[in-house]
């Protein structure tokens, strides 16, 4: 369920983050569920317990996740649309910087586009 690529040049955190998310938005983790502890899933993935603690805190600011003492951490009752803001503001971001690396408008629509041809596009 919890996969991360370790040959990634994406932090870690950063992927688990996202994918904690993709998986509620495909309603595989719903309202509720609880996660596994920081601990279980460093375990399982092989990583520093921190790396997971860290996604656990950016999702909990971003109020996709809540933690109860003692108990654990819980799926929030997201709103979908605050999810995709944030996926837009990521998006900004990286385009400001692929634009500041010298790629142009041009190649990042082109890139869109076969995203679009290749099915990636859920619209």
């Amino acid at each position: 369920m919890y996969t991360i690529d370790l040959q990634s040049r994406t932090p870690i955190y950063e992927q688990l983050y996202k994918k904690v998310v993709e998986l509620i938005l495909k309603n595989e983790l719903k309202t509720g569920d609880k996660l596994p502890s920081v601990r279980e899933l460093a375990k399982s993935l092989g990583v520093n317990p921190n790396t997971v603690s860290k996604a656990f805190q950016l999702l909990e600011r971003d109020k996709v996740i809540y933690s109860l003492a003692g108990r654990g951490s819980f799926v929030s009752d997201v709103n979908a649309d605050n999810v995709k803001e944030n996926a837009l503001a990521d998006f900004d971001k990286a385009a400001a910087e692929a634009l500041k690396a010298g790629i142009t408008r041009r190649e990042l629509i082109e890139r869109l586009d076969g995203g679009e041809r290749s099915g990636e596009d859920n619209a």
